[in-house]
């Protein structure tokens, strides 16, 4: 006879749940976010596919003016697992809001550290026009103007309960290559995030980059509740020949902050186009995929 190990793990996962009471009626246990066993589980498959609404949706055009914007769609996801409605999220490096856009859909308040004012603004347009529309949205928005290392610590202590960024690619983003050159020069947007000294893409170095970065996600440390988690959403690169490995030195650098980490999660980009680096005479990957690097609070 066959078994349907999906309804297998899930029948575990409803055990696993629930508790009998001295009653003997079943109560839920789940402290971390408001799903049901079924949604949890499929949460914590390790590869997600990427999703997005298509560059010519209108509600992707703010988006779109970001040199590096990722998916509030899949940020949602992000924030439903590791929060409860109500609670509150911070994204230190927001770009243009698709964190916050996730966070009001979900009836989370957001707050968002920007130290671009041109993204600052489209944050703020993106909450006033693409979540006009959605009935039940938590309006408790905020975008802030400010470097993260001064804006942080500004912060109550232990007020946040989930952080979820997507921080800048060091200096990547100041080569123009192919996808640069055919996707975003030819439509006249942005290929950097800006020229403030104080723009972690500005940076000389790979190790002055990672210790800074790391740094500043450390300042969340206190804010952030207890037990509360950190999700960083980052992607491996090449640099000449040299080949990071982003979200593995990330993910120890933080490991010596106080954070722990506790899972990767794939996040599969299979719309990206394909482009022909290093033919015909080096392997050279057209890289799909990004790393959802999971840690705790110790």
């Amino acid at each position: 006879m066959a078994v349907n190990h999906k309804n297998t793990a899930l029948g575990m996962a409803d055990k696993i749940l629930l508790k009998s009471n001295p009653n003997g009626r079943k109560q839920p246990v789940n402290q971390l976010n408001d799903m049901n066993a079924k949604e949890w589980i499929v949460e914590t498959v390790s590869v997600w596919v990427q999703k997005g609404l298509g560059k010519d949706h209108k509600d992707a055009q703010i988006e779109r003016e970001h040199p590096a914007p990722f998916s509030y769609q899949d940020v949602a996801r992000l924030i439903r697992f590791f929060t409860k409605r109500g609670q509150t999220v911070l994204d230190p490096f927001v770009g243009v809001g698709s964190t916050l856009k996730a966070a009001a859909i979900e009836g989370r308040r957001g707050i968002g550290i920007e130290l671009n004012p041109k993204y600052v603004a489209l944050s703020k347009k993106r909450l006033a026009t693409e979540i006009a529309d959605q009935l039940y949205a938590c309006r408790e928005q905020e975008v802030l103007l400010g470097d993260a290392r001064k804006v942080i610590p500004t912060l109550a202590p232990a007020s946040i309960n989930l952080v979820v960024t997507s921080p800048p690619y060091w200096n990547i983003l100041h080569k123009e290559d192919h996808k640069a050159k055919q996707e975003r020069l030819e439509n006249g947007l942005d290929t950097r995030y800006g020229d403030n000294p104080a723009d972690l893409g500005n940076i000389g170095g790979y190790s002055e980059f990672l210790k800074e970065l790391a740094d500043i996600l450390a300042l969340c440390h206190p804010v952030l509740a207890d037990g509360g988690h950190m999700c960083v959403i980052v992607g491996d690169f090449r640099d000449k020949s040299r080949y990071h490995m982003f979200h593995a030195d990330l993910a120890m650098a933080m490991e010596n902050r106080g954070f722990s980490l506790k899972g990767l999660t794939i996040l599969y980009q299979r719309h990206k186009r394909i482009f022909p680096y290093g033919y015909p005479y080096a392997y050279v990957p057209n890289l799909h995929h990004q790393y959802i690097v999971i840690l705790k609070k110790l």
